[in-house]
């Protein structure tokens, strides 16, 4: 990166463990050596958890803009009401309000490029509602602040990916939101995202079924008949590496996804419950297919241990970490496609190109 990157980072629900893991994760100073982090949220409140969880190691920078942010210090703008009450373990409406003050701050800067990426603290989707905010997540709503056709929620450790087509969906509504247009637009926004983002020139992704057993050739389903094979089919015209459907239960438990590049799971927990159980606190919620740069921890607020000193910021770290990397490969992919001749910068093996043995 040519010049000093700067990261955003709204404070989500200031009743949760989001600033613990912020906190935490700016102790750590390879952090200062790789970012200028701009933390969006209230010097007071972070004061607040500072004291209540022993950590006043970290110095803040108070700044109006982000243009004022200084390297090797971690900075914070305030964009809230400064009688905000901390209220731990509670979800209260002052504190969505707060969520969504601290978010609108960051997307604003994001948009006018002050900021080079967001990383979001967990927000509690119940309290952040309001005439601002009608969305099931930061997911929704970006999508709509720069009006893209199809985002994917991507799940993303050093050993697995995992994007959903049907993300904050109820499971009643999952089998006439699924189409065959759905996926074929998923699969495409993800075979770029791997690209552009992970520098991945030739991604192999998996195609998990909907029903139990891939729908036993429709004995248990038709959905993969009807719908998720003849996506597969139009997305491979394409030139995207799909296969599958794999049936969810044996494709993780075989390690069969050690194969791919990425998993594409048709609704949120078949895809998130295995990719929380291999990779742990590992994970990162990476937004693929935006215009911008947007991750997260692969966790929520936990009000069950805030002000505890008990939560791993692990998540949210590598959640730093994916951003600044993510601009990274967005620089070189914009390099090479500006002169495609020039394929030196390649700086990731593919897998073995063979794919027979992933039909199988």
């Amino acid at each position: 990166m040519s010049k000093r990157t700067k990261i955003g980072i709204s404070h989500g629900d200031i009743n949760g463990i989001s600033y613990e893991v912020i906190i935490k994760s700016l102790l750590d100073s390879r952090i200062l050596d790789l970012c200028s982090p701009i933390i969006y949220g209230s010097p007071k409140v972070a004061a607040y958890h500072k004291k209540a969880l022993n950590l006043d190691d970290l110095n803040l920078n108070s700044i109006r803009t982000a243009d004022e942010s200084g390297n090797k210090k971690v900075n914070i703008i305030n964009c809230i009401d400064e009688e905000i009450r901390v209220e731990l373990g509670k979800s209260t409406k002052q504190a969505g309000e707060s969520s969504y003050l601290a978010l609108k701050a960051a997307v604003e800067d994001l948009k006018e490029k002050k900021i080079d990426a967001l990383v979001t603290g967990p927000i509690n989707k119940q309290n952040i509602q309001s005439e601002n905010f009608k969305h099931s997540g930061h997911t929704e709503y970006l999508k709509e602040i720069f009006n893209v056709k199809e985002v994917i929620m991507l799940m993303v450790s050093d050993i697995l990916k995992v994007g959903v087509v049907a993300g904050h969906i109820p499971i009643s509504e999952l089998s006439s939101f699924i189409t065959k247009e759905k996926i074929v637009d998923k699969l495409a926004t993800l075979n770029l995202s791997l690209q552009k983002d992970f520098g991945i020139r030739k991604p192999k992704i998996a195609v998990l079924g909907l029903n139990p057993h891939a729908g036993d050739e429709g004995l248990l389903g038709s959905e993969e008949i009807e719908v998720i094979e003849p996506a597969i089919e139009k997305a491979k015209a394409s030139n995207i590496l799909a296969f599958g459907p794999y049936p969810a239960d044996g494709f993780f438990a075989s390690g069969k996804y050690t194969k791919f590049d990425a998993v594409l799971s048709m609704y949120h927990d078949q895809g998130l419950i295995p990719f929380k159980t291999i990779s742990g606190e590992n994970g990162v919620n990476y937004t693929a297919g935006l215009p911008i740069i947007r991750t997260s921890p692969a966790h929520g607020t936990a009000y069950e241990i805030s002000g505890k000193n008990e939560a791993s910021e692990e998540s949210f770290r590598n959640a730093i970490y994916l951003a600044c990397d993510i601009i990274k490969n967005r620089e070189m992919y914009d390099k090479i496609h500006a002169n495609p001749l020039d394929s030196s910068n390649t700086t990731r093996v593919d897998k073995d190109d063979e794919i027979s043995d992933l039909e199988e």
